[in-house]
């Protein structure tokens, strides 16, 4: 099981915890905050792309593939869903990543594609994706 903590640190700057490693989050400027760290949406893009990268790293070295850099690049927008024509709902609002790879190394074209496909299935993409719960528990310590 994974465990973080978040705390907080001065107006809107949280600081997210394992025990070991932290990062603080904040807001921007015009929205209140003193912009001194990531907001909550760009640090799970941050868990997505870091995700990715490092499923292809530990892919290309099981393969023994010449990967020599992965670049992940990440949005993420609230569209209308009548106005998304690739999305399958059609009411409300839905949230959109959209991201792009791009992988460097001598690989062939087959070993490209196949990296891009694996990209789909890294651990953080296949939550996203699925069906997720969040559920209130006060039972955690």
């Amino acid at each position: 099981m994974t465990r973080i903590e978040v705390l907080h640190l001065d107006n809107m700057q949280h600081e997210a915890t394992d025990g070991e490693h932290s990062l603080v989050m904040d807001e921007p400027n015009e929205v209140g905050g003193d912009n001194v760290g990531m907001t909550p949406y760009e640090t799970l893009l941050s868990a997505l792309g870091g995700c990715i990268a490092m499923t292809l790293r530990l892919y290309a070295r099981r393969k023994e593939w010449p990967l020599e850099d992965v670049r992940v690049i990440l949005t993420h927008d609230k569209l209308h869903a009548k106005d998304c024509q690739e999305c399958e709902h059609e009411e409300g609002m839905l949230d959109v990543i959209r991201r792009k790879v791009e992988i460097k190394g001598d690989l062939t074209p087959e070993q490209h594609a196949r990296l891009q496909e694996i990209a789909t299935r890294c651990p953080v993409h296949r939550t996203l994706t699925g069906t997720i719960e969040v559920l209130h528990d006060d039972s955690l310590a």
